[in-house]
């Protein structure tokens, strides 16, 4: 990679903590993420197409020098999914119950992305060459980057959809990958598979498990602190009449 476009690359990530960054895509402002260790690198969502997924493991490539390993999905919805396919051979992680909805909802996913404004042939592609967790979380699971780098991962939900996994990072500070539980950038989207009346309660185990010094990492929007993902917990469970 050339110095010019390895400038750009870094201009795109941002920097969370020592070896963890994101990047806010193009399009519906959904957030990748990436946590490096020695022995590799886990990327949190992979994008929208498979050309965004590529783009996502070589630029993951280029800030780190090591190649990825590990792939954590947040959600079932095409704008975090769709890119997997690029990452070929990479140990792919979601919440339990994930692989089943994403072989199920294969058209749903499709139709909802065409809606949404994306390319019909960039989809179609996507949806043919769709990759599924291979492995489920359904509590949390505990992932080793070498020299001690661990990242967390833990099925918080349901909420936002059915299957909400959350990617913690200890360190200082530690860094906690939200996926759509909690969105900056607009009011958070409860479509058909969210779970609105447990989202609460999915908002509460996020916090105990980043506590109160985290930076929060929304699946869209910038990077808020846990006084705002109390706010939002509290809209909801307004807005949803649960209780407070």
């Amino acid at each position: 990679m050339d110095s010019v476009t390895e400038e750009r690359v870094r201009e795109r990530w941002e920097v969370l903590a020592p070896d963890v960054a994101r990047r806010r895509l193009p399009g519906w402002d959904a957030t990748v993420g990436a946590v490096a260790g020695p022995e590799g690198v886990l990327v949190v969502d992979t994008g929208a197409t498979l050309r965004e997924g590529a783009e996502i493991r070589r630029e993951v490539r280029a800030l780190f020098g090591r190649p990825v390993t590990h792939v954590a999905l947040t959600h079932p919805h095409f704008d975090h999914v769709f890119g997997t396919a690029a990452f070929a051979g990479v140990q792919v992680y979601g919440a339990a119950g994930l692989a089943d909805v994403l072989e199920r909802e294969r058209e749903a996913l499709r139709a909802d992305a065409v809606r949404h404004g994306a390319d019909p042939e960039a989809v179609a592609e996507a949806v043919d060459l769709l990759v599924c967790p291979r492995h489920s979380v359904s509590g949390e699971v505990t992932i080793g980057l070498g020299a001690g780098r661990q990242v967390l991962l833990a099925n918080v939900g349901p909420g936002h959809t059915g299957h909400d996994l959350t990617v913690l990072v200890p360190g200082r500070p530690e860094v906690v990958f939200c996926g759509d539980l909690v969105e900056e950038s607009g009011e958070p989207q409860a479509g058909p598979d969210a779970v609105p009346a447990r989202w609460p309660a999915a908002l509460d185990r996020l916090l105990a498990l980043g506590g109160e010094d985290a930076v929060y990492v929304p699946g869209h929007g910038a990077v808020v602190d846990a006084a705002y993902v109390r706010a939002q917990r509290a809209e909801l469970a307004r807005r949803y009449a649960t209780a407070p």
